[in-house]
């Protein structure tokens, strides 16, 4: 008996040995593999600060917990069914979190893809406003008239999303409407001075203007300008004003509805 348990005695202490080095050995590759995606993560330009500090601190425990199962089987320890616990409390978690992990999954897709950045001007998930921050679970905007809003990140890789931001020039669209008895040639020609009036206005793509359609009461004609994205409202509230007073040296009548009554006399 005192010779088993002294052979037991010994392959304990090799084992626990053999885990100490191992444990050593892990140590020091986590450090060369940290130091080594930490240079990577920083030559990433491209990546978020946000997603790789993130990707960086997952890594980071990914790589503990690998060298926690290799050192609880070097000590002899059952690491399938530490493995399997692993499983299932993971597992557990996840469906008690997962609109959580919803949220986090989607704001590294964010981080990654980069449908927007701070201060785009954006309409999202049925909220229009400029971007404040990208976070890993929160999607933050400040609206124009100055209301901070924070949009769950599922719902936003769940929407279709606008940039208004991301393209150096935007068209703007305009209707006005003007009597049945103008010109239509007249009316074009007015609303085409009030464009060229404007220098914020870009001469190519040249200024559209076309009737577009027959209403009950006025004849609609459709305006398509091009302007650099920062003059976007510039533009347009000016043309609203311009095309009015255009309208007025042309004898352009601007019409509205109304209901014309005949009398009919028996």
């Amino acid at each position: 008996m005192e010779e088993l348990l002294a052979k037991m005695g010994l392959e304990s202490g090799a084992s626990l040995v053999s885990a100490i080095l191992l444990f050593l050995i892990c140590w020091g590759l986590i450090k060369i593999l940290t130091a080594v995606t930490d240079r990577l993560f920083a030559k990433a330009r491209r990546l978020d600060a946000t997603l790789s500090k993130f990707l960086r601190k997952a890594i980071h425990v990914l790589l503990w917990v690998l060298a926690g199962i290799l050192i609880a089987n070097a000590l002899g320890v059952n690491t399938a069914s530490l493995v399997a616990l692993l499983s299932v409390v993971g597992l557990a978690l996840s469906l008690s979190i997962q609109n959580v992990t919803a949220n986090l999954f989607s704001g590294v897709t964010l981080l990654a893809t980069k449908p927007f950045i701070a201060g785009d001007f954006v309409e999202v998930a049925g909220r229009t406003g400029r971007i404040k921050a990208v976070g890993l679970f929160y999607t933050e905007l400040d609206t124009a008239d100055n209301v901070a809003v924070s949009i769950p990140n599922g719902d936003v890789t769940a929407s279709a999303i606008n940039n208004y931001s991301r393209e150096p020039l935007r068209r703007v669209d305009q209707y006005f409407s003007a009597s049945y008895d103008d010109d239509t040639e007249t009316v074009r020609a007015a609303i085409l001075e009030a464009a060229a009036e404007d220098e914020k206005i870009l001469q190519e793509p040249a200024p559209f203007v076309r009737l577009s359609a027959y209403e009950a009461s006025s004849v609609k004609y459709v305006c398509r300008v091009w302007c650099r994205n920062a003059d976007y409202w510039e533009v347009l509230f000016g043309m609203n004003e311009r095309v009015r007073e255009s309208f007025r040296r042309h004898g352009v009548q601007m019409s509205y509805e109304h209901v014309n009554v005949h009398l009919v006399e028996k």
